[in-house]
């Protein structure tokens, strides 16, 4: 509790402090949440926090470098996508988009017994935010998708664990670039009693991008689905939906 999260949701979130949509209970997770290291309060960016280094010995270094590998690839597949959306490959890494993304990692620990009919979960159903997230998993299984959102009753799958490989995520943010073409993937996290652990790394782009259907992914039968939208006015909807205020009522005793 020493480094719990601050504004910007970096450091410590303990149990049922986030909550997915239309949940009542929060999650039954924990996290530690590290963006990108500045020492200026930015939008969604300020110095990280971190725990005593006379606790963890090397650890703030380990997580930098797994941070700046992560980030690394995340924009190689960020090429790849450009060129499946029939643009230039390096199209994405434009100043104002991958050229200064905000890219956190947000370390995961999930625990307990899940119950849908009851709302209890390890990660309630929700879509990532951003544009992508790479995700390492340990081999617990746990981790669901639903392929079609508005089929009902939801159809829901486990995605298994690999050995040495990383599972990506389509976010909320790449939707609206492609017009649906790549779609957001709905998932969840079910606890089955087994302590669980994943590092998610979530990759958006700049503040101040202007997120708007791509000219290769618009036609006249096919118009823009989602309005431009600036990427900091969507994170900070999102977020503020998905945490629960861990500050105490002055007027309670």
């Amino acid at each position: 509790m020493k480094v719990l999260k601050n504004e910007k949701h970096q450091g410590y979130s303990p149990v049922l402090s986030q909550i997915s949509d239309n949940q009542i209970h929060g999650d039954y997770k924990e996290s530690f949440f590290i963006g990108i290291e500045s020492s200026n309060d930015t939008p969604f960016c300020r110095a990280n926090i971190w725990p005593n280094p006379d606790v963890l010995p090397g650890w703030q270094a380990t997580m930098e470098k797994y941070h700046q590998e992560a980030l690394r690839v995340c924009k190689a597949i960020a090429r790849v996508l450009a060129l499946a959306l029939d643009v230039d490959g390096d199209y994405f890494d434009k100043p104002e988009m991958l050229g200064n993304p905000l890219a956190f990692m947000r370390l995961l620990h999930y625990e307990g017994m899940s119950d849908p009919s009851k709302g209890i979960y390890g990660c309630g159903p929700h879509s990532d935010f951003g544009m992508m997230t790479l995700l390492a998993t340990d081999s617990v299984m746990g981790l669901q998708i639903c392929k079609d959102r508005d089929v009902k009753p939801r159809k829901w799958e486990y995605i298994p664990s690999i050995k040495g490989a990383y599972i990506v995520n389509i976010g909320d943010l790449l939707e609206r670039w492609s017009n649906g073409i790549f779609k957001s993937a709905l998932h969840r996290v079910l606890g089955n009693g087994q302590d669980r652990y994943s590092i998610a790394f979530f990759l958006q782009p700049s503040h101040d991008c202007i997120v708007e259907c791509l000219p290769t992914c618009q036609s006249e039968n096919n118009p823009p689905k989602y309005p431009a939208i600036k990427c900091s006015t969507y994170l900070t909807q999102r977020y503020q939906d998905s945490q629960v205020d861990l500050s105490i009522d002055k007027k309670q005793t």
